[in-house]
């Protein structure tokens, strides 16, 4: 199910920006063991369902003007339908994920591939724009991009460590945040990025230390505060292009800011992806092209 909550007047001063994703059907999605506490193998899954859900994220992205490609999926890799974790890419410089849990190491492969035979689409070269990692990081899952710093999770998946290792690679600031509640396992469940280009966000302080919401509080004033119930919802697994915010059912209180705030909101139902961990962010992996890329798609260069 997918639901767009109709716009208004302040809305349409909203601009969306389009947007390249990458993302993987869930075509041998399963859970088949507990790698967070959401995951539950005793629970029987619809993949069926898991595809129509992640069919409708696919069909509202692309309805909204954002280019997906689509990574093939790999036999017993039950979770690469979570393609955020695979790469991260700015600028058109890429690092590439070390998995923090063997269940999803094999994963790292099928990435690398994708992004040596395609960089060519976002400017990204081999060499120092396609970076193998040394320490663990799980993408995007920990990774937030903003127009000239990058938020950083660690405590759970990504190790500090990889911090360095982004901000080495593409030259921006990287602002480490320390998440404590297992639920909120990666920061891409306990932050949204409602806007890149202007630094809007969403988050739930109670996810982070002390420490990490003093850094959120001072950066981001006038950040979108997220209620227990808006994060348990999943709802900050969220993704925006500026307008537009792809998030799932069940955060009424998030959904209300943002729309004051003249967001519109697309709902779509990720209930089966949930079963691994996942929603709409962790489904959407983005690749963010070099700016002289950037620049020529938007002037209608064919891609």
């Amino acid at each position: 199910m997918t639901t767009t909550v109709p716009s208004t007047p302040r809305r349409s001063q909203r601009r969306a920006r389009a947007r390249h994703f990458l993302m993987c059907p869930p075509t041998f999605f399963d859970v088949r063991y507990a790698i967070n506490p959401w995951m539950h193998p005793e629970v029987p899954v619809d993949r069926e369902r898991a595809l129509a859900q992640w069919s409708a994220l696919v069909a509202a992205y692309e309805r909204a003007g954002h280019r997906v490609d689509r990574l093939d999926p790999v036999p017993g890799l039950p979770d690469m339908v979570f393609a955020a974790n695979g790469a991260t890419v700015v600028d058109g410089r890429t690092l590439l994920a070390r998995f923090a849990t063997r269940q999803r190491a094999a994963e790292a492969a099928a990435h690398r591939a994708w992004h040596e035979r395609f960089g060519v689409l976002y400017g990204g070269l081999e060499g120092p724009r396609l970076a193998e990692p040394v320490a663990v990081n799980e993408a995007e899952g920990d990774f937030a991009v903003l127009s000239s710093v990058v938020l950083a999770g660690h405590g759970f998946r990504t190790s500090p460590d990889a911090h360095a290792e982004l901000a080495a690679l593409t030259g921006r600031e990287v602002v480490g945040l320390e998440l404590v509640d297992p639920r909120f396992y990666h920061l891409d469940v306990a932050l949204a990025v409602l806007d890149a280009d202007t630094d809007a966000v969403a988050y739930f302080p109670a996810a982070f230390s002390p420490a990490s919401q003093a850094v959120l509080a001072e950066r981001f004033p006038d950040a979108v505060v997220a209620t227990a119930e808006d994060a348990l919802a999943f709802g900050l697994n969220a993704v925006g292009d500026g307008r537009n915010v792809f998030l799932p059912p069940g955060a009424p209180h998030l959904r209300a800011e943002l729309e004051v705030r003249g967001f519109v909101c697309v709902e779509i139902d990720t209930s089966e992806l949930l079963l691994g961990g996942g929603s709409v962010k962790c489904c959407t992996q983005e690749i963010r092209p070099t700016p002289a890329r950037a620049t020529a798609a938007h002037e209608g260069d064919p891609r």
